[in-house]
């Protein structure tokens, strides 16, 4: 008698259906982690500048013994530098009441990855910031 064997080379269709499923698992937990991960990071620069910004409220308020109106009043008496590259991918708005105190407010322009119109806010009360980009 002779035996045949068959040649089992390659997956079955079930196989290759679990594999794909449990990707796919991992791909819905795994996205929305991601998505958070690029705000955030986009956002850290702004944060950075945010707290400049702050910094340089306070040393302007020494300096000329006013509190300052707007960012722009803190670039022109020389209290602060900001990067091209920044101002073209935010926009910061000062609502400073009195020293220490008020709040900064960055908005995302167009030429930002993550699109115009973002915003995160910093309250210089409570030090923290809220908005696009924090958890």
């Amino acid at each position: 008698m002779k035996k045949t064997t068959k040649n089992k080379n390659g997956f079955t269709m079930i196989e290759i259906m679990v594999v794909v499923v449990i990707i796919a698992i991992l791909a819905a937990f795994a996205v929305p982690i991601y998505i958070d991960y690029v705000k955030s990071a986009r956002a850290a620069e702004a944060k950075s500048v945010m707290s400049s910004i702050s910094n340089a409220a306070d040393m302007y308020f020494q300096t000329t013994g006013t509190i300052p109106t707007s960012v722009e009043d803190m670039v022109t008496s020389g209290q602060l530098t900001l990067k091209e590259s920044t101002t073209k991918k935010w926009e910061f708005a000062l609502k400073v009441n009195e020293i220490g105190g008020g709040e900064i407010v960055g908005t995302s322009t167009d030429q930002m990855a993550g699109g115009a119109g973002k915003e995160i806010t910093y309250n210089r009360d409570e030090g923290r910031f809220t908005g696009y980009g924090t958890k």
